[in-house]
Order: C-alpha cells, then structure tokens, then sequence
C-alpha cells in the first residue's frame, strides 16, 4: 500500500509530533494536579525521562503512544509501507521500555504506564481512578 502523502508532506506531518508535553500527558497531569497531587515532568535524571515524577509517592508515570510503544490494543497496526525502517524502530522503542521499567524498579521507584487508548472519553474517568489507586497503593491493586 503506498503512501497518501508525498516524501515532504510525511516528513513536515512527523515533524508536528510532539515527544513531551503532547495532548495525552496534559490530560493525565492536569487531572492529577485537580487532585491534589504534585509532580516534576519529564525528569531527565531517571531512566527514560518518566513523563511525570511524583516523589513523595516514589512512583514515576509513563504516557505511552500505542502505536509509538507498540501497545497490543487494537489501536496498534504495524505499518503497511517502509516496514524495515518501521519495525526496528517500533522495537527497539518497546525493548527501551521495558529496559527502563526495569531500571527503575531496581531503584525503588514504582513504575505505572498510561496507554493513548486508555484516555479516550467512554474510560478516562475509570483509568484516572484505577491510576490514583496505583499511586496511592504503590502500584499493587487489589
């Protein structure tokens, strides 16, 4: 399946997408903070730059993309066109990922992951309340 864009067109729409401070995160960060909750944002210090940091819960929150961290939801698609430049990247994302979980449970930190499809309108108010239960329960629900 070829391409809608041209080469320019696809290069200036990636160029728009936005590593920190996307639309998803302002959602999460501006509910956590209505809540009384206090955070750093995208603390370079920490393995994998946690999108946000809340230090007095030693729990660091990552905003994932599904298709950029390759989430087995049906919003992730492998894509159709330019596969050996696709597929390594969208790996090697989900090996840094997991490489960084890792890391950071080995310093103590619980480590809480917020899917793109789990802040859609019809569930964002049941993710946002399993979510505070995690940061208040140190990551272990019941």
């Amino acid at each position: 399946m070829a391409d809608n864009h041209t080469k320019e067109t696809r290069s200036y729409n990636m160029s728009r997408i936005r590593a920190v401070n996307n639309k998803p995160e302002e959602k999460v960060r501006k509910y956590l903070f209505s809540c009384g909750f206090r955070y750093r944002k995208n603390d370079r210090r920490l393995p994998g730059c946690p999108d946000i940091v809340l230090p007095k819960y030693k729990t660091v929150i990552f905003i994932n993309g599904c298709f950029w961290h390759k989430h087995d939801c049906p919003r992730f698609v492998w894509p159709s066109t330019n596969q050996e430049y696709w597929i390594p990247k969208i790996q090697r994302n989900a090996e840094r990922d997991y490489s960084n979980t890792l890391q950071l449970k080995a310093a103590g930190w619980n480590v809480i992951t917020v899917w793109e499809c789990e802040l859609k309108k019809d569930v964002f108010s049941d993710t946002m309340r399993k979510l505070i239960e995690q940061i208040k329960c140190g990551g272990v629900l019941n």
